[in-house]
């Protein structure tokens, strides 16, 4: 749910915030004032394309910062995206636009691309307009309603795990030859015959690495490690091991007259004791420690050479072994062809069966849920101004298609706006405001499953009035009490249902246009109601008409 909206130097928005509620909350206002902004600015902070026309004119950058409350689905979504460390239900978003049209945008503080923006949007608001806004004409998103209706939505998700079952073996299928298997063949030969020509295992890469470090580095090796054995053990007495032993004899030519001498002895001999094991393990260092110029300069030749071939097949010196690991199963398969063929040619034909059953099983579910929707959005249409409309949701299934990954059936929804008319594709016949009423129908309906928890519709009351904007307000004062609503209206019928209101204003001076946005108390929305209801006069008697009907609609609910 949207808790919170800031917008700063947006269009003519210059500073607005808005603590927002569950519920139907209307947006009214006089014709151009701007009450589609509130909708622009959500549309930007989720990822809808921006430019420099959206900066206020004088404002050196516009911001639109959006809280929202999150369902546990989209705080795990987040969460696996790094961008909610700890699982809470609150989230924030923020866009950034700047004169030169460039943006930038925010989730929870951290940077993050329009593609996730857009991606988290699916999980938060749909914004239901007339025109850009609105995805019902598409069929993947026709199939999507159907499919969210499903009783079975286990069969969703056997479908696809079986069509990624086909696929991959498809794809194995294909590597394995085809007509160029021959030049395959060919090449993974000669990248062996290459590759074998070293030890490509780890273990002999990093004792190689290891010895290139020793040998390059000898010469410190040798004159520190004889530093530290003359330090240690030099001749004389000026040395550690030296003054070791004096102080170890110092203490025993008085431990008898105070036994909590008795460890500190037996300390400095075992510190004698180790200094004389590092000692000989140091000089044995040195009679194996060579300065081998000839051994050094076979090892950089040998590493050059394995970078260079690292750099042919463009990975690193660390990932040949399993490179070469990978190309040698590929000769194998490729070598033993026949049997690799027929054995995933069998498995295909074993995984096609099972996605064929389990799509014709999805194909059912598609046709039994179609009919029953089709009846439901067909009355829900005849209620908003369309008698005699129809709606028919076809299930086709196409025999010959290949798998996909949601099945194989066509879902598309046709329409008939007038009795007698053969319904037809949805984008062919139904005008701008009656798809808004269709999807509104939708919405209602699937207000009982699991959906997007915002939703706004922009003038979904566009050629209708009297009963009929009644009934549409009345089914988004219902969908109301299930998702968070916004509507945008100029119809009293709808604007009296809301739970809030919002007024919106705009005032023109010489110096800009500024719009402004508040809501609205119990008086107040009298006087809003009675001029939507009256125009430029308001009267006496049209202040009563708007009474009656809030309160008319407070005793209803």
């Amino acid at each position: 749910m949207l808790n919170y909206l800031r917008i700063e130097n947006f269009a003519i928005v210059e500073h607005l915030e808005l603590q927002l509620n569950q519920g139907l909350t209307i947006i009214s206002g006089e014709t151009g004032a701007g009450k589609s902004i509130l909708i622009d600015a959500l549309g930007l902070v989720l990822g809808e394309r921006a430019d420099s026309s959206l900066v206020r004119s004088g404002g050196e950058m516009a911001q639109v910062t959006a809280n929202f409350h999150l369902s546990p689905k989209v705080q795990h979504w987040l969460h696996q995206q790094n961008l909610l460390p700890v699982l809470e239900p609150q989230c924030q978003i923020r866009r950034m636009v700047q004169q030169n049209g460039r943006s930038r945008g925010f989730i929870n503080d951290n940077p993050v691309s329009v593609q996730i923006l857009r991606k988290l949007s699916e999980y938060l608001v749909d914004i239901h307009g007339q025109h850009v806004h609105q995805s019902l004409l598409k069929h993947d998103m026709q199939r999507q309603i159907v499919d969210d209706m499903l009783s079975d939505q286990q069969v969703l998700e056997r479908v696809k795990q079986t069509y990624q079952r086909w696929k991959s073996l498809q794809v194995a299928l294909q590597t394995m030859g085809g007509q160029d298997r021959e030049s395959k063949l060919a090449l993974l030969r000669y990248q062996v015959q290459e590759l074998e020509k070293f030890e490509l295992t780890p273990q002999a890469i990093q004792s190689l690495e290891e010895e290139h470090r020793r040998l390059a580095h000898a010469h410190k090796l040798l004159e520190n490690s004889q530093q530290a054995l003359a330090l240690l053990d030099a001749e004389g007495e000026d040395s550690t091991l030296s003054y070791l032993f004096c102080a170890s004899r110092e203490l025993n030519a008085v431990q008898k007259h105070d036994n909590q001498l008795n460890d500190i002895i037996t300390m400095l001999d075992n510190a004698i004791t180790q200094t004389q094991e590092a000692v000989r393990e140091l000089r044995h260092y040195l009679t194996k420690l060579d300065i081998d110029p000839p051994r050094l300069q076979e090892i950089e030749q040998q590493i050059s050479a394995l970078q260079d071939l690292a750099r042919k097949h463009k990975i690193r010196v660390s990932e040949l072994p399993a490179y070469f690991e990978q190309v040698i199963n590929q000769l194998q398969q490729l070598e033993n062809y026949e049997q690799s063929v027929n054995r995933l040619q069998s498995e295909m034909v074993e995984a096609w069966q099972d996605y064929r059953q389990v799509a014709e099983e999805l194909h059912e579910q598609r046709l039994h849920t179609a009919q029953q929707l089709s009846k439901q959005i067909t009355a829900y249409m005849q209620q908003l101004g369309m008698p005699g409309g129809n709606l028919v949701i076809a299930v086709s299934a196409d025999e010959d298609a290949t798998p996909a990954l949601a099945g194989m059936d066509l879902v598309e929804f046709l329409v008939s706006t007038n009795p007698g008319q053969a319904p037809r594709p949805l984008a062919k016949v139904a005008s701008g405001g009656e798809l808004s009423r269709i999807s509104l129908a939708i919405q209602v309906i699937a207000a009982q499953t699991s959906g997007v928890p915002t939703l706004v519709f922009d003038e979904v009351d566009v050629g209708i009035g009297g009963g009929t904007a009644e009934i549409v307000g009345h089914l988004l004062r219902q969908l109301g009490t299930q998702r968070q609503v916004f509507c945008i209206t100029h119809l009293p019928q709808v604007a009296c249902q809301g739970s809030h209101h919002l007024r919106v204003t705009k005032t023109i001076s010489r110096q800009n246009t500024t719009t402004k946005i508040k809501w609205l108390e119990e008086s107040q929305r009298v006087q809003e109601i009675a001029r939507m209801l009256g125009g430029v006069e308001i009267t006496a008697q049209t202040l009563a008409h708007a009474q009656e009907m809030l309160q008319r609609q407070q005793q209803v609910s």
